[in-house]
């Protein structure tokens, strides 16, 4: 009788050309980066995408799209109101760890105007979607990695990934399938208590109210200033 193959390995994280979609986030008054997001379409064009509890209450934050090096193509962007789920400010439930952030430069009418078409904004991924994550490992200076592979469910119902390689500082990684942003590096234990499986909280209509604030220029949040991820 044969014997059945072996799994695969899960996929693994490898350096990456600079996507001008994806970008790396600075908190704070520091060259440090230590998350990463990215480039959402939407009617006003300037909106982004990132863990909520990558965005701590009140502090100054920037987003670079296209980092790499020191700097990127697009320059700095400050990142202005923020917008969470009301779970996350209350409780920061992992299943809210999701915040769209509007983002300005002087001189600039848009982000999108100067990068490109930003992402769609998906829904959570079915069991088996391949997505592909360009992520920011935290650093000074540095290029992003990347890696594709399958989705799968995790604990809790927590979309889930099997890439090894992505370390702190890729929280808010997008996960792109196709043209579409159907995930992020976040949500249960802030994304994963090891760098080889990495989780999303689940996008539905919660992120679509989130951008819908966005565009209207409502008022923002502020969010928790601690964050605890339980690893």
């Amino acid at each position: 009788m044969a014997r059945p193959s072996p799994p695969s390995p899960p996929p693994t994280a490898a350096p990456v050309t600079a996507n001008p979609l994806i970008g790396a986030v600075f908190v704070g008054d520091t060259d440090q980066h230590t998350c990463t997001g990215s480039v959402l379409h939407s009617q006003t064009g300037d909106l982004i995408l990132t863990a909520a509890h990558c965005l701590a209450g009140g502090s100054y934050a920037a987003f670079v799209p296209g980092f790499s090096g020191d700097a990127g193509p697009a320059g700095r962007w400050k990142i202005g109101s923020v917008y969470m789920d009301p779970r996350w400010l209350s409780t920061q439930d992992p299943i809210a760890d999701f915040a769209v952030a509007r983002v300005s430069s002087a001189g600039a009418a848009s982000v999108e105007s100067v990068v490109g078409r930003g992402l769609a904004l998906g829904t959570a991924p079915p069991k088996g979607t391949l997505v592909t994550v360009t992520a920011y490992p935290a650093s000074v200076g540095g290029t992003p990695i990347g890696c594709r592979g399958d989705t799968a469910t995790g604990p809790r119902g927590f979309p889930s990934l099997s890439c090894a390689g992505l370390p702190a500082g890729t929280s808010g990684a997008p996960w792109v399938s196709g043209s579409s942003v159907v995930g992020l590096i976040g949500g249960f234990h802030g994304g994963g208590c090891n760098d080889d499986v990495s989780y999303s909280p689940p996008f539905d209509g919660a992120v679509s109210a989130l951008v819908g604030r966005a565009e209207a220029d409502g008022p923002g949040d502020t969010g928790p200033t601690t964050f605890n991820d339980g690893c």
